[in-house]
């Protein structure tokens, strides 16, 4: 399929030349010997420059050096200027400075937004204001940031020189003077390297007023009352924050013991629910078996009536019916009988609401067992004596006809006429049939 490609495509897929034939070199390059052999540069020594004759060696200035360098010249050539502007100022003659000296306000650091009106409606509260002068730059026209103010009255400017200083005007504070310049000889403004530079430390809190009037030993004075002043604010609010602490943990335990109340107080109701409940079955209970007890003697009345006609004769079915010959020992039920597995499980259950109760509640319940049990005891020591009494006399009612409604004194009859009681709750305790 090849041969129906274009030219410039077969082209592609042509052979290349074939590679010419050289002949081979007699020797490689590295090979090849020199016409001058290597030496050294003793021979060229005496060309060499005389070092007597050569100059010094230059060294260039560092970034460092040139840094230094410039600085000083231009700290040279601002002492000049100074010197020169010193030569030629003299404020007394100053066309600008109009009015008298002593009743002229110096406000610095006024905000550059701030107008001559408004700074009049901030200084007229100490005085009348005879003429207020703003500077501006002569380049740009633009405020400098200070003014000066001429009261009417000189006890208006010393009011306004003692209390205005810091006063915040446009969201800056400004700081406030006399005009020193015609008033305090030798005085030299801060462009001529004098003023009072250097009296704001930092923030309002730590500000100095009154600026120029306080030796520096007062000034460590106020840091040291600042520092006092900072130190017992921290402690404070250490104190403040530790004292909420305290009440919220009072708080806490506060509401931590109202829910232990509320749920003691829960724990109890259920535990008297519990109770009402648990006596109500065992009335329930105690009258089931007490009409059992009924039934089971009027049948045993009954089939002593139609046994025959001797007293002894009527004896026996009493004796038979009353007292089951494998009865289990005293306390013990059937499987069949009415405190069964389940009896057992409700008895479990009062023990372990038992072992829940405060000490004082089972000290309670424990002495109100004890009463009980012995006036059952007596009870039953007594129901003993009158069926042994009762005995010889025929036997047919063996000692029941005081069996009433009231499950409390239910008893029950042995193969010798005496009861006995379930060791647990003092219940009557059913025989186990045969």
């Amino acid at each position: 399929m090849t041969q129906f490609l274009p030219p410039n495509l077969l082209a592609l897929f042509a052979p290349r030349d074939p590679i010419p034939y050289l002949p081979p070199l007699e020797k490689l390059p590295h090979e090849k010997h020199h016409n001058q052999p290597y030496c050294g540069i003793a021979p060229y020594i005496r060309e060499f420059e005389d070092p007597r004759d050569a100059p010094p060696p230059t060294r260039a200035e560092t970034r460092e050096e040139r840094m230094e360098r410039k600085r000083r010249e231009k700290i040279e050539r601002r002492q000049q200027e100074v010197e020169t502007e010193l030569k030629m100022w003299d404020p007394h003659n100053d066309p600008n400075a109009q009015g008298d000296a002593f009743k002229t306000l110096f406000v610095a650091r006024v905000n550059y937004d701030t107008t001559e009106s408004k700074l009049r409606r901030e200084f007229e509260v100490y005085g009348p204001i005879k003429r207020i002068h703003m500077v501006y730059s002569k380049r740009s026209g633009k405020p400098r940031g200070y003014a000066f103010i001429e009261y009417e009255h000189e006890r208006d400017m010393h009011s306004a020189y003692k209390h205005a200083d810091g006063k915040k005007i446009d969201g800056r504070r400004v700081l406030v003077d006399v005009e020193r310049g015609r008033t305090v000889k030798g005085w030299r403004p801060r462009r001529l390297g004098g003023g009072l530079g250097g009296t704001r430390r930092g923030g309002a809190d730590v500000n100095i007023r009154h600026s120029g009037r306080d030796d520096t030993s007062r000034y460590d004075e106020r840091d040291r009352d600042r520092d006092r002043e900072r130190e017992r604010r921290e402690r404070s609010r250490e104190r403040d924050k530790e004292r909420e602490r305290r009440r919220s943990r009072s708080r806490d335990r506060r509401r931590r013991s109202r829910s232990r109340d509320k749920e003691e107080r829960r724990r109890s109701r259920e535990r008297s629910k519990d109770k009402d409940r648990e006596r109500k079955r065992r009335s329930s209970r105690s009258r089931e078996r007490a009409r059992r007890e009924r039934e089971r003697k009027e049948e045993l009345r009954g089939g002593g009536g139609g046994g025959g006609g001797g007293g002894g004769d009527m004896a026996e079915p009493s004796e038979a019916g009353d007292a089951p010959p494998d009865d289990g020992p005293p306390g013990e039920l059937g499987p069949d009988g009415p405190d069964g597995p389940e009896e057992k499980g409700r008895d479990r259950d009062r023990e372990r609401r038992r072992s829940h109760r405060s000490e004082r509640e089972r000290r309670r319940d424990r002495d109100r067992d004890r009463d009980r049990e012995h006036k059952r005891g007596e009870r039953g020591s007594e129901r003993g004596r009158d069926e042994a009494r009762g005995g010889g006399g025929g036997g047919q009612d063996n000692g029941l006809e005081g069996l009433g409604n009231d499950g409390r004194d239910m008893y029950m009859e042995s193969e010798g006429g005496d009861g006995y009681l379930a060791p647990e709750n003092g219940y009557l305790m059913e025989a186990a049939p045969e």
